[in-house]
């Protein structure tokens, strides 16, 4: 999957927080986010704890964005193993926070990407730092807030859409690979594990399949069968096959079991996007 730096609107800059205990990589991260023509202000921090500080102050010029209803900072970008807190426990205090600033960890330990995507992180920057990179990181946060300050729901007409794409980490010969959500089309159970389907291939990630069909239902995935998770726009066609229902997947003619316990709700989710459609 490639990353591209999208085009945004220049007048729009960020105001982030850089945490990192080390002070080299604290002053490397920094060095990084000033150099990106989208971030107007950097505020360091040397651990969590400072960076708490920081944001409990009266400074004015983060007072100002609180008088604004903006978030302290509109990101953090954290390390992930400090001394005392860490920015794990960190990021908790962080998504608290209303309205909350975007987060990105960056960190050497790529192990920790899938605990780092359940708390809420935008993105996950291994160490070294690059610039191009980190570019593609705060390219995420301006995609956030441009959705966030998207027309209310309704205010178009139709029903509302979710704007923003969850990104599943994948663990690919020592380097961590973002998958959208969006570029799924159906999902298998494989023990505690899941393999996530895609026009580029498959992935196989250490996330129960029950637990991404609760957390994928109101983005369009339906539980078809026992080990499949579809999503529901790329269904093509519901037919009788000889051991029960099937389902077909877009264009290329993919057929899916689908179970006899949820085969009703299946058909019902079907009239439903039909006539939403």
């Amino acid at each position: 999957m490639r990353f591209t730096v999208s085009a945004h609107d220049d007048t729009r800059k960020l105001v982030v927080l850089a945490v990192d205990d080390e002070p080299n990589g604290l002053d490397e991260l920094v060095h990084c986010l000033r150099n990106s023509p989208h971030v107007a202000k950097v505020f360091p921090a040397i651990d969590a704890s400072e960076a708490l500080r920081l944001l409990s102050t009266d400074d004015p010029r983060l007072r100002e964005r609180k008088d604004r209803g903006l978030p302290i900072v509109d990101a953090v970008f954290a390390d992930i193993d400090m001394p005392g807190l860490s920015g794990m426990e960190m990021s908790r205090v962080f998504a608290a926070l209303r309205p909350s600033p975007a987060l990105v960890f960056v960190t050497g330990h790529a192990e920790e990407a899938v605990n780092a995507f359940d708390l809420g992180a935008l993105d996950y920057v291994l160490k070294p730092y690059q610039q191009d990179r980190l570019d593609r990181a705060i390219s995420r946060v301006l995609d956030k807030l441009a959705a966030a300050a998207a027309p209310p729901p309704g205010a178009l007409g139709g029903e509302p859409v979710k704007n923003d794409d969850e990104v599943i980490p994948v663990e690919l010969a020592g380097t961590t690979k973002l998958i959208p959500r969006s570029s799924v089309r159906w999902v298998e159970a494989q023990g505690d594990y899941a393999r996530l389907f895609t026009t580029e291939g498959s992935h196989l990630v250490r996330i129960p399949l029950a637990q991404l069909e609760e957390r994928w239902e109101k983005a369009g995935f339906v539980r078809i069968h026992r080990s499949f998770l579809v999503a529901l726009p790329l269904i093509t066609e519901l037919r009788m096959g000889q051991g029960g229902y099937q389902v077909v997947i877009g264009n290329e003619e993919k057929v899916l079991p689908v179970s006899r316990r949820h085969t009703r709700a299946l058909k019902d989710r079907l009239v439903g996007s039909g006539r939403n459609g």
